[in-house]
């Protein structure tokens, strides 16, 4: 009952912000043109700045575990690879392909992961570990597969440079390579720019979940349900039980464990809507899958907490 508890609290108050920035978009306060700059401002500025924050402040010299990061991304590539595979089978509308991809493999990891692991662990380095390990690749892999299905094109070439472009200016991976550049030159920013630097940053996640709330269309999303439910089955229950176990086998127990879980089987991270719509993909299922996986997960992931702590896994 504690896991449940503890999860509803993670993930509740996360649906509850979505569900404030639905209903102002209903009353008239919220509208396009909001949710239109919003999304811009949050790929732009706040989220970058969250991450940069997130990985400059922890000494990853003295911390890092290579074989823990390995994982993490050979986890993250072997999802991606998977599941784009699986799409290119089972989805015939090509324009819901990427949006679904990158929802069904893409975790909150900044946004909850930390919350997760700093709630069960206090202060922890493996969260900005697993972070490094996965979070590049997910933005990486999410240029990639949005670019190559977000239009019916068949110039791959030029599909191919489009997407290197795209990842040389994405800005949350900027942002991750400046953060990882300042902790590993342990740059210390003076009181001003910490302080500066800490206001952005924690407008990141409401402003995000608002944004996806008032661009969330109901009526256009229940025609999507489908795709929507097997992209939330993928994320809360395949990935985590086919790689769970291998990280068991290698030896990942506590703090790196449930870092692990989070990156396997929270809910998808909002940055994807973001990214979905900056990338003219789908973004009504994008939006769909990300308030169902939210819903989801306080159930599924109390689930896997119980599982592991019963087998003395964390």
């Amino acid at each position: 009952m504690d896991n449940f508890i503890f999860s509803i609290n993670v993930t509740i108050p996360i649906f509850l912000v979505m569900l404030l920035g639905w209903g102002l978009r209903q009353v008239g306060m919220l509208n396009e043109n909001f949710v239109t700059v919003a999304n811009k401002f949050n790929f732009d500025v706040t989220l970058p700045v969250m991450l940069f924050q997130n990985i400059s402040s922890v000494d990853i010299q003295e911390t890092f575990d290579f074989s823990y990061v390995l994982f993490c991304a050979g986890a993250s590539t072997v999802c991606f690879w998977m599941i784009w595979g699986a799409a290119k089978l089972f989805i015939k509308n090509w324009y819901m392909t990427g949006a679904f991809v990158q929802a069904s493999f893409r975790s909150s990891a900044a946004v909850m992961g930390l919350a997760f692991i700093e709630n069960l662990y206090g202060k922890s380095a493996m969260g900005p570990l697993m972070i490094i390990g996965a979070v590049p690749l997910y933005n990486i892999y999410s240029v990639i597969v949005l670019t190559f299905e977000g239009q019916e094109q068949s110039d791959y070439s030029g599909k191919i440079r489009e997407a290197c472009i795209n990842i040389l200016k994405n800005p949350i991976i900027i942002s991750i390579f400046l953060g990882l550049f300042v902790s590993l030159c342990n740059l210390d920013f003076p009181m001003l720019v910490d302080k500066t630097i800490g206001s952005i940053a924690s407008t990141a996640t409401p402003l995000a979940l608002i944004t996806l709330g008032a661009g969330f269309e109901g009526k256009k999303a229940l025609a999507k349900i489908k795709p929507t439910l097997a992209a939330s089955m993928v994320k809360l229950v395949l990935q985590p039980a086919l790689l769970l176990p291998a990280a068991a086998a290698m030896g990942f127990t506590g703090e790196k464990m449930i870092g692990i879980l989070i990156m396997l089987a929270s809910p998808t991270t909002p940055s994807c809507y973001i990214m979905a719509k900056n990338m003219n993909n789908d973004g009504t299922l994008t939006a769909s899958i990300v308030v169902m996986t939210t819903l989801l997960a306080s159930f599924t992931l109390t689930g896997w907490i119980f599982l592991l702590r019963t087998l003395g896994l964390i």
